[in-house]
């Protein structure tokens, strides 16, 4: 019995040396993951918790953000997906979409969040609760902008965003949320 419980540890132990550390890096496109969990502290973003047809069904505000799990252009732009859901919280659907499955498709009509995507990654799509495109930009899109044309689709006051202290922080990702 000891013999073999030492064989085991001696397997166990020559795993972890064998077993190389997991990196994630923010500037290349290879997939780590889920980039809202791992570059914007916010697992909680995907899956959104309603589709495009029940948002407009609806008559409430969508946000749609096109990305890819496995593209720095899209890691770098997480963080501002998560603060527009801290900043609007229920107010709108926050619906953060990967176009893979939408890729080399015809759009079925204007519940389909393909009928919106212009082939190019980060892009964000404001539709108000008349189902009227209001905002659409690609690209880094600043804070600001997706924020204004948010309190134009909600009629709703956009909140204020908060100062920085980029000299007291430790996270270099979050920095470039608020200072854009």
């Amino acid at each position: 019995m000891g013999c073999l419980l030492l064989r085991l540890l001696s397997v166990v132990a020559a795993l972890l040396f064998v077993v190389a550390p997991v990196q994630a890096v923010l500037n290349d496109d290879a997939y780590d993951g889920n980039i809202y969990a791992l570059y914007a502290g916010n697992g909680s973003l995907v899956p959104p918790a309603n589709t495009l047809a029940d948002t407009l069904a609806e008559g409430r505000t969508a946000v749609i953000v096109y990305y890819l799990d496995d593209s720095a252009v899209s890691k770098r732009f997480a963080p501002v997906v998560s603060e527009l859901q801290r900043l609007w919280g229920r107010r709108i659907d926050l619906l953060p979409l990967t176009i893979d499955g939408m890729q080399g498709r015809e759009p079925t009509g204007s519940n389909d969040p393909a009928a919106y995507w212009h082939g190019r990654i980060p892009q964000v799509v404001v539709i108000g609760p008349d189902g009227r495109v209001v905002f659409d930009e690609e690209g880094q899109v600043p804070l600001i902008a997706i924020n204004e044309g948010i309190s134009t689709a909600t009629g709703l006051p956009a909140p204020a965003l908060p100062e920085v202290n980029q000299e007291g922080s430790f996270n270099e990702v979050n920095i470039e949320v608020t200072t854009r």
